[in-house]
């Protein structure tokens, strides 16, 4: 009797394992593709709004502490402080290593300290946890563009573009980089 016992605890388990991996994606989830869907076909006014709310569902992290240290890496970036954004925003990518928003940050603070090795390990991992990150695409634009990967550049922005029509910066973005290739067919 024990023995079947504990192989029905055995089964029960594996189908809970099972069912919460076919469960349908989280509410925060839908909500984050419908702004995104909705975004795509905005108008200017209605862009600025949604952007602004699909930012702020990627920089949800769930946890009080956590967003401390997310709060304390940004203000330490727009401080010029670097390092210290580096600090803060490392030890937020390893207690919450799937938090887009922290290797966004931290991909933005090695940039400005012109470490790009580190910053384009940083997007590669941001875009695995979220392939339609804007900041991050135009991030990666900005990167190649500094780099002199300007076709690269060019199809980052465009990217960008797709997900977000009305991104503020990436128009200049995209047309300076295709002067600096020399106005070839892209």
């Amino acid at each position: 009797m024990i023995a079947v016992t504990t192989n029905l605890k055995r089964i029960v388990a594996a189908f809970a394992v099972i069912a919460v991996f076919c469960l349908p994606a989280t509410a925060e989830d839908a909500r984050l593709d419908a702004l995104l869907s909705q975004l795509s076909e905005a108008s200017p006014a209605e862009a600025r709004k949604l952007a602004a709310e699909v930012e702020m569902e990627w920089s949800k992290s769930g946890s009080p502490a956590m967003d401390l240290l997310l709060r304390r890496g940004k203000d330490a970036i727009e401080a010029g402080e670097h390092t210290a954004a580096i600090e803060h925003l490392s030890a937020l990518t390893d207690h919450a290593p799937g938090f887009v928003e922290a290797w966004h940050l931290r991909s933005v603070a090695f940039f400005r300290q012109e470490r790009f090795g580190l910053a384009l390990a940083d997007i590669q991992r941001a875009l695995a946890l979220e392939p339609r990150h804007f900041n991050v695409i135009y991030g990666l634009g900005i990167l190649l563009d500094e780099m002199g990967q300007y076709r690269f550049a060019h199809e980052a922005f465009t990217r960008v573009l797709a997900i977000h029509p009305h991104h503020e910066n990436v128009s200049n973005a995209r047309d300076r980089v295709a002067r600096k290739m020399g106005g070839a067919e892209l």
